[in-house]
């Protein structure tokens, strides 16, 4: 027996290659990316967002808290591509990242895997492994 789901989030893991590595590697671009998520899916940050870029040619990682959970980026300019994570543990629309990364970071290519995630009580786990 599966529990009963109490609340439901979702996690998106997304891949972005063909992109433009000048836009990889810079701050600002990456910035302009978390503004645009922020503002379009009404995220709510707990502060400022962290960064680290590596000597070229390498790229910037980036982490962003939110109060739905987190966004996370890490960019690969030598590889033209980029790789984010957004959970929301609260449910929010889709957002567009075909579209938006093709603007944001010149993607040509974007894979995006959408996972459910889903909370259950403590009593119900134990109930349904009786």
């Amino acid at each position: 027996m599966i529990p009963s789901v109490h609340h439901s989030g979702s996690e998106w893991v997304v891949e972005a290659y063909g992109c433009d590595p000048v836009r990889l590697a810079d701050p600002a671009s990456l910035r302009t990316l978390f503004g645009a998520l922020v503002h379009e899916l009404s995220l709510h940050p707990v502060g400022e967002a962290v960064w680290h870029q590596f000597p070229a040619p390498g790229g910037i990682t980036g982490m962003l808290m939110l109060a739905e959970s987190h966004l996370t980026v890490h960019t690969f300019p030598e590889h033209a591509s980029a790789c984010l994570n957004l959970f929301c543990c609260t449910p929010r629309a889709a957002w567009d990242w075909e579209a938006r990364l093709a603007v944001l970071l010149g993607a040509q290519t974007v894979r995006v895997r959408e996972l459910a995630r889903e909370y259950v009580s403590v009593p119900a786990i134990l109930e349904a492994v009786r």
